[in-house]
């Protein structure tokens, strides 16, 4: 089990050192392997918006769009459908795997910038 102190994760079963976490990201009825729609639970427009970005960047998707179907729950459903034979489960993975690199290339100008300006302005830092 966890130490004292540490968090635990959210919708998780804790039994003899094995930790469950609950899954958030669901395949909704009537899917296919081109046209799909996709459940995220305690997702909300900040990701559903940039997603929806890169997915429509990749050249075999036909159609991209996300809804928060009601503003008191914390879900996010995503449609993807694709041109062809495209797999929308590999366009999700790529669309998520591009965004995790952009968010990776953002942290890593921002901290360039930050420790930059530290350097010039020693004064202005706490």
């Amino acid at each position: 089990m966890a130490e004292d102190g540490e968090d635990q994760p959210i919708d998780a079963t804790m039994d003899d050192d094995v930790v469950i976490e609950k899954q958030r990201l669901k395949l909704l009825p009537g899917s296919t392997d081109t046209a799909a729609s996709f459940a995220f639970e305690r997702e909300d427009h900040t990701l559903g918006n940039a997603l929806r970005y890169m997915i429509m960047k990749n050249p075999d998707v036909e159609f991209c769009g996300y809804s928060i179907p009601h503003p008191s729950e914390a879900i996010m459903n995503l449609r993807i459908q694709t041109w062809d034979d495209v797999s929308v489960f590999e366009v999700l993975r790529k669309g998520l795997s591009d965004l995790a690199d952009l968010c990776d290339v953002v942290e890593d100008k921002f901290t360039a910038a930050r420790d930059e300006f530290n350097t010039a302005h020693p004064d202005r830092t706490t």
